[in-house]
């Protein structure tokens, strides 16, 4: 067994000895039979940014082979609000390269992600997973970079409060169990994410930690490794799912809403990005942020007002991007500053003695930790779609790396103080600002529409489409209407509390 695959936790990578991208249809029927499989399950993301699933029971080595070659019909308009009744049959086709062993069910089951495709085998033109390949072709293309991205998925477990061993209101950064009363439940789901195929860089309890109405809200996170663009989304889709999953197998909810009480901390879903060319870090040079990197952080800035449209799609998410909380407001970034939008979080650019110091008895072995490097954008939530969102960076850092202005406008957004802090008004006054509604945020997608069509990624019929819909929450004046109004923020809570 190579040194890859002998600690990897899927365990077809193991079974079978090669990397995930390398499986083949053979190589899956051969798990399958060798395993006793029962089950195929398909799973792909609606247009409510959840995985959906269909299954087939195999019944010889004949069906199982036609499963994995030919995919399987479906009803697109009952998925997709764009799709028409009159011609909707889809096709879903498995890729390989995605499938693990459902952690769940009681049957032996194979799970595959799947990617949609038009009556005339086409890859379907508006599919948010194939938007997203598109964004990464064009940026190899034009650039001749790829794009390594990993995400911060953070949510709320919802339980019956417990009187014994109480956290601190807002206190629960990094806390443990018995405190963190559903640490384990995170481990779990940790465990399970990492058997099907996510690369987990470290989970933790978060900072919010309260308890109303005789519930205990117990914030958590769980970070991703960076890793290719089309793996990294395919994760986070897979890791919600999970997560959901494991809530419903002990009882309690799981929320990844971005807003989920009065005065109390939302969840996020930071995405921290780099660019790569030869296997190498291109956001360092010389031990410092590198040009290209300045010029990325230019283009996610710049197209930062229409990224809300796929980052924060419901009238919640406008009710956490509020001044004076660790959620951006203004379109600025800065180093390891968290009241920016976005943030160059410490990178080991300077080598790292500190693990020698640690360990005297310890040798270097020469290292490089400038790979470790990252760009973190942070105002996205739990109710984005994940492809699109990612598609949306791409084309946001593409679009940086054509700025003729863009280390001018890194420039002139860089801000190394509280931004909040009354000393730095004027500051703050020569800042642009996010959009505070679903309404703005549509305008500003409609106004940067030009940049997501270039190269043919985003399609007109998209872009007019997600305008539509975040245009029909008529919330354009909504924070303003009920801002301390703590019911009728409560109900609009509830109303989308399972979003993404």
């Amino acid at each position: 067994m190579s040194s890859f695959t002998e600690l990897n936790p899927n365990s077809l990578v193991q079974y079978l000895n090669k990397p995930a991208e390398e499986f083949t249809k053979a190589d899956l029927v051969k798990y399958v039979e060798d395993h006793n499989i029962e089950m195929i399950n398909f799973r792909y993301t609606g247009g409510d940014g959840r995985l959906k699933a269909l299954n087939f029971v195999i019944n010889s080595r004949d069906h199982l082979n036609s499963i994995l070659t030919t995919g399987e019909r479906i009803d697109g308009s009952s998925l997709f609000p764009f799709i028409e009744t009159g011609s909707s049959d889809l096709y879903v086709v498995p890729r390989y390269r995605t499938a693990f062993e459902n952690p769940f069910s009681e049957v032996p089951a194979l799970d595959i992600l799947c990617s949609y495709y038009n009556k005339d085998g086409e890859p379907l033109e508006s599919s948010p997973e194939y938007i997203l390949r598109k964004a990464h072709k064009a940026l190899k293309e034009h650039t001749g970079l790829t794009f390594h991205v990993m995400g911060e998925l953070e949510y709320y477990i919802i339980s019956d409060e417990e009187d014994i061993f109480r956290a601190v209101d807002q206190k629960g950064y990094h806390e443990s169990f018995p405190f963190a009363k559903w640490e384990f439940l995170r481990i779990e789901a940790m465990a399970a994410m990492a058997k099907a195929g996510c690369l987990i860089k470290y989970g933790h309890s978060e900072v919010g930690n309260f308890s109303q109405e005789g519930k205990l809200y117990e914030q958590n996170e769980i970070e991703f490794m960076p890793t290719n663009l089309e793996e990294a989304a395919d994760q986070l889709v897979i890791a919600k799912w999970i997560l959901r999953s494991l809530a419903y197998k002990y009882g309690v909810t799981v929320t990844f809403s971005p807003k989920i009480t009065v005065g109390k901390a939302g969840s996020g879903l930071h995405v921290h990005t780099k660019l790569v060319k030869d296997g190498k870090n291109q956001m360092v040079e010389n031990g410092k942020l590198s040009d290209t990197a300045k010029r990325a952080i230019a283009g996610y800035l710049d197209l930062a007002p229409s990224l809300t449209a796929f980052g924060n799609t419901n009238p919640t998410s406008y009710f956490r991007l509020v001044p004076h909380q660790e959620a951006p407001t203004n379109i600025c970034w800065g180093d390891r500053n968290r009241s920016v939008l976005v943030r160059v979080p410490l990178g080991w650019t300077k080598g790292n003695s500190m693990i020698y110091h640690a360990n005297p008895i310890e040798k270097s072995n020469g290292e490089d930790l400038t790979q470790l490097q990252t760009v973190e954008f942070r105002c996205p939530d739990g109710s984005a779609d994940i492809y699109l969102l990612l598609a949306g960076l791409t084309v946001a850092a593409r679009h940086g790396l054509e700025m003729e202005n863009a280390l001018e406008v890194a420039k002139q957004t860089y801000v190394d103080v509280n931004i909040f802090d009354d000393k730095h008004k004027e500051r703050l006054s020569q800042l642009n600002k996010l959009p505070v509604s679903c309404w703005e945020s549509a305008n500003m997608l409609e106004q940067q529409a030009d940049i997501y069509l270039k190269y043919d990624v985003f399609s007109k019929g998209v872009i007019d489409g997600i305008a539509q819909k975040l245009r029909n929450y008529k919330d354009e004046h909504l924070r303003d209407d009920i801002h301390c109004k703590k019911e009728k923020i409560m109900n609009l809570v509830e109303q989308y509390f399972h979003c993404g």
